[in-house]
Parts: C-alpha cells; sequence; structure tokens
C-alpha cells in the first residue's frame, strides 16, 4: 500500500466504503461503473490510464471476509469480480520456460492447477502462512491453446496434467465454477453483499 494512503487512512479514517463502482473483469481489465451501468447490470468501461491503473495495483487488498477492494486514499472501493481476484496471462520467456502474470504485472507461481466445468483454467499458488487462504487466478481466456499445448487432458474433461517446469508437473483437479468463491474464500460480489446485510438490517428494525 503506497504511503500516501496509510497517511490518508490515519487523517480520515472513517470515510464510508464504496460498492458496485469498480469492477474485475475476465480478462483481468479494470473497468469502472457509473450509475447507469450499475443499474443496468453492464460491465463499465475499462480504465486505461496507466498511472491510475499502477495505483489500484499497488492498493489492492483483501479484507478479513475476502472482499477485494482498492483502497483510494481513505476511502475503500470494493471491487466486483466476474470470476476470481486475479486474472493471468500465460507466456514463454526467451528462455523457452513458462510464465504466468497476474494482472498487476507480477509474477504466478502455481501451486497446483484446477479445471472448471465451462472449461476454464485457474490456478493456486501455495499459502503464504498456515491458515490462510491461497491466491487464486483464472488463466487469460486467449491463452488456452498455449495451456493445452502443456496439458493433458482426459477424454472425459475430468482429469489431466500441466506440465509447468521440468521438474514440476501438476494434475489438473476439478471444481464446479460455481464452487470457486467459496472453495477459495473470496466474495465475488460486495455490493451484493452490503444490499443483503442491508435488507436484513431492514427487517429486523
Amino acid at each position: 500500500m503506497d504511503d500516501i494512503v496509510r497517511q490518508a487512512l490515519v487523517k480520515w479514517p472513517n470515510v464510508p466504503h464504496c460498492t458496485g463502482w469498480l469492477l474485475l473483469d475476465r480478462r483481468g481489465n479494470w473497468r469502472m461503473r457509473d450509475e447507469a451501468a450499475q443499474a443496468q447490470g453492464a460491465p463499465g468501461e475499462p480504465i486505461r490510464h496507466e498511472a491510475l491503473l499502477g495505483f489500484i495495483h499497488r492498493n489492492y487488498e483483501a479484507d478479513a471476509r475476502g472482499q477485494w477492494f482498492f483502497q483510494n486514499g481513505p476511502q475503500r472501493v470494493y471491487v466486483e469480480l466476474v470470476y476470481t481476484p486475479w486474472i493471468v496471462r500465460l507466456a514463454v520467456d526467451a528462455g523457452g520456460t513458462l510464465t504466468l502474470t497476474d494482472q498487476a504485472g507480477g509474477a504466478f507461481t502455481p501451486a497446483a492447477a484446477w479445471l472448471d466445468d465451462e472449461g476454464g483454467i485457474l490456478f493456486t499458488e501455495a499459502a503464504a502462512s498456515a491458515g490462510q487462504q491461497p491466491r487464486v487466478a483464472a488463466l487469460h481466456d486467449h491463452d488456452l491453446d498455449l495451456f493445452s499445448e502443456h496439458a493433458k487432458i482426459a477424454d472425459d474433461g475430468q482429469s489431466g496434467t500441466f506440465h509447468w517446469r521440468a521438474d514440476a508437473t501438476l494434475p489438473l483437479q476439478t471444481i464446479p465454477r460455481a464452487d470457486v468463491a467459496a472453495r477459495f474464500g473470496f466474495v465475488a460480489s460486495p455490493a451484493a453483499q452490503a444490499a443483503q446485510a442491508a435488507d436484513a438490517s431492514g427487517d429486523r428494525a
């Protein structure tokens, strides 16, 4: 997190959170959603300003409930996730080695690989510490052909392997897409969760 953001949090600690205005799409694009986009359930306009994208990436974190957010100065802007909190690109470097890079430009080192029931590929890293959920990322759909060149999938689509390194072949595990958020401990729609909480509070009033 940027120092200027930490300072803003100390100076203005009680700024209300924001939900629904920022979305991460299935291809790792950040999108700004105005009121019209939110009302229509539309993804919103992609953010292309490089400095703003860098600011988002440096200040992108998750809270204790698994809701991902961008800390915009003193305000926490919760992110709507079309799928996972991270989207990765698969490539081959100059030495012929496979690489995975997340939407923030950071390296992603897979400890496990997953195949969902819609043909999507997921990777998880090793958990940073005991009791912590590992980072989970969906593979960009433009990279499925390259993935298939380094994978063997059974005819029934229920098993297989991914050859990541000479000394690291990952078994492909299967998972229903609908179970991914719960399995890996993140909230896909903080806006929907906030609305449900508000409805429940109203019912109790």
